[in-house]
């Protein structure tokens, strides 16, 4: 031990001081840079979903629109989008009922 050690010493509220310091940051930076993540890649997953949806929508429209010949052209010509806006909501539907039923599931099982 160097004499210049000896007079280094940190007194007892320096060493209280950085491990509430340490452990305040432990118990939060550490939790928080991994709610980002999930933040991030929920966030990310729902903006593919949502783009995934209206092109199968637009799809089905697009294909309602030239499959079916001359069936549904002129005063019909709105058929395929009232069959396009009922998928779509009957797909919100489902996609609230199945958010609305997994969230019951995580309260039950508290």
């Amino acid at each position: 031990m160097a004499f210049k050690d000896i007079f280094d010493t940190k007194s007892p509220f320096d060493e209280l001081k950085s491990t509430v310091l340490a452990y305040v940051k432990q118990e939060t930076l550490g939790p928080l840079k991994n709610l980002g993540r999930y933040l991030a890649f929920g966030v990310g997953g729902a903006i593919s979903l949502v783009v995934g949806a209206n092109l199968i929508l637009l799809g089905l429209l697009r294909l309602l629109q030239s499959e079916t010949g001359t069936a549904l052209t002129g005063n019909l010509s709105w058929i395929p989008y009232l069959v396009v806006a009922v998928a779509g909501s009957l797909m919100a539907m489902l996609a609230i009922n199945a958010a609305r039923r997994k969230a019951s599931a995580k309260e039950l099982s508290r």
